[in-house]
């Protein structure tokens, strides 16, 4: 605990210097880039220009010293928050620093989790990313209050993948009542505890989440879900409202990509060919993006749009991509390739796709879009290949009859007949 006490000591000294070093250069600014007289710093006039007092001295906040597993993980979580804002860098230096901050609280004493914010700043630390490690060592020491056993107990659970006993521990914790730094990611946890059985809830936790957590990478992982919970039989204006929200604000996220590969999945339960309305939203949505974003989400459409076998939305993709692919010769043969491969299972017009497969250049696509390619060619060849000619079976000879033997009484009579016939004859 002295120890905890010390680094604490340093962290206050050090948020102090750097306020103290701040302040001169807000007043230099206040002062056209000169610094303020020392006579106005120490004195004020009154109206008739004689010197008053000194001013009273503003007394700084009260600061409330943290210990040490509230430092690291608000370090961690300030990282994260860079993640959400398409800091590579970050997402790469995350691993390292999960690693070194489980490291540095598996050595804290035990009596630190007495105290009941290292015990929450270690929950946040498992639920963001840190994994049941550092939990378990703590229910072990003894040192966890009765209150807040149920907290660390149900996060273990979580992370174990033990839901039935998460949901049983965290489902009667209001996130409300938890800091700033626990509060989103636990109710962004509770909604995953529940999407399967209670998805209306589950919702409610994500709004939940977003709101007490907003600009984080809590909230943009919210947004992220509650998105494709929508998406599987929620509101369409609710899809719009929020997907808008996710391409205008984390867009630029690590985990963008992830986004945009089950957007495009949902995107194909869409009928574009005779919902015009959802035509409409879905470039509302888009338009919120770059033109370069913008195609490549439209490419992702029509590639899954293919492999589910809808052939309108595929067709709509393809066509977008293609007017955004500009000088891009790879992303113009993928959306040429999309587009022939939907055309050919379109009422008349076949050869229009047959010919634009036909004319695609190989060299411009990647491995999976060439095999895609060698498909569509193949089952067009068996639409409108050559009919097989009819091959007559050959014939077969008739097999050999059998010679049935004579019976005796039959060739006496016939002997018999001859003698009449030859007794009878002139």
């Amino acid at each position: 605990m002295n120890r905890l006490r010390v680094s604490a000591g340093r962290i206050g000294v050090s948020l102090c210097l750097t306020v103290c070093l701040t302040f001169p250069a807000v007043a230099a600014d206040e002062n056209n880039g000169q610094a303020a007289p020392p006579a106005e710093a120490a004195a004020s006039a009154d109206s008739h220009g004689s010197p008053t007092g000194p001013t009273n001295v503003i007394e700084p906040l009260p600061v409330m010293p943290h210990g040490l597993p509230v430092e690291l993980v608000r370090t961690l979580q300030l990282l994260q928050d860079r993640i959400a804002r398409g800091s590579t860098q970050a997402h790469l230096a995350q691993r390292q620093l999960l690693t070194h901050i489980e490291r540095k609280l598996i050595e804290c004493e035990p009596e630190t989790w007495a105290d009941v914010a290292n015990l929450r700043a270690a929950v946040a630390f498992g639920l963001a990313g840190g994994g049941p490690g550092v939990l378990r060592h703590i229910l072990a020491t003894g040192q966890v209050t009765e209150a807040e056993t149920p907290l660390a107990q149900g996060a273990l659970a979580y992370l174990e993948g033990r839901e039935k006993d998460a949901r049983a521990k965290l489902g009667g914790i209001d996130a409300r009542t938890m800091p700033a730094s626990l509060s989103g990611q636990l109710a962004l946890t509770q909604s995953a505890l529940l999407v399967r059985d209670a998805p209306v809830r589950s919702l409610e936790l994500l709004d939940l989440a977003r709101l007490l957590a907003p600009g984080t990478l809590v909230e943009e992982g919210a947004l992220r879900r509650q998105i494709f919970v929508v998406a599987q039989g929620g509101s369409a204006a609710r899809f719009e409202a929020l997907s808008i929200q996710y391409l205008r604000r984390f867009r630029r996220s690590v985990y963008a990509g992830n986004f945009r590969q089950r957007f495009a999945a949902a995107l194909t339960r869409l009928n574009f060919d005779s919902d015009r309305t959802r035509v409409a939203s879905l470039e509302r949505m888009l338009e919120e993006i770059e033109p370069e974003s913008r195609r490549d989400l439209y490419l992702l459409v029509a590639r899954a749009a293919l492999e589910q076998g809808r052939r309108e939305t595929a067709l709509f993709a393809a066509e977008r991509a293609a007017g955004l692919a500009g000088s891009d010769i790879h992303a113009a043969a993928q959306a040429r390739l999309y587009r022939g491969a939907a055309l050919i299972v379109a009422e008349g017009r076949f050869e229009e796709g047959r010919e634009a497969l036909r004319g695609l250049d190989r060299a411009a696509l990647a491995a999976g879009d060439l095999e895609l390619l060698d498909a569509a060619l193949s089952a067009a060849n068996q639409i409108r290949g050559p009919l097989p000619s009819v091959v007559e079976p050959p014939a077969t000879e008739a097999p050999p009859r059998r010679a049935v033997p004579e019976p005796p009484a039959i060739g006496r009579a016939r002997d018999a007949l001859a003698r009449a016939e030859r007794a009878l004859a002139p």
